[in-house]
């Protein structure tokens, strides 16, 4: 199997992540994994579902359909600032882009 590329949703706008999935597939890699930490998660799981579903201006750049595939959730420890650690979740989402990117027309 090959490698997924990776995204990593962090505090950005939500536009943001689904904006880069798009040019991620528009630049032929259709298997992603986005990729959240502790409060970012909900953010990753709205991305994946605006890319399933294409909506809005910025999806429309997305593949015929878009498949979650694999979710996986799991927790890392982190070190702090002041030495000590931290256990943090982690989810990983796995997207799967499928069929032909509509072309858009320039107005």
């Amino acid at each position: 199997m090959t490698e997924r590329r990776t995204i990593f949703v962090g505090k950005k706008p939500l536009h943001a992540y689904v904006r880069a999935v798009v040019m991620a597939m528009e630049a032929g890699d259709r298997n992603l994994q986005l990729v959240a930490r502790g409060a970012t998660i909900g953010r990753a799981v709205d991305v994946a579902e605006v890319c399933r579903r294409r909506s809005g201006f910025i999806a429309q750049g997305l593949p015929e359909e878009v498949v979650i595939g694999d979710i996986t959730c799991g927790s890392e420890v982190l070190p702090t600032d002041d030495g000590r650690e931290r256990t943090v979740s982690v989810l990983q989402i796995e997207l799967d882009g499928m069929g032909e990117i509509p072309v858009q027309e320039e107005e």
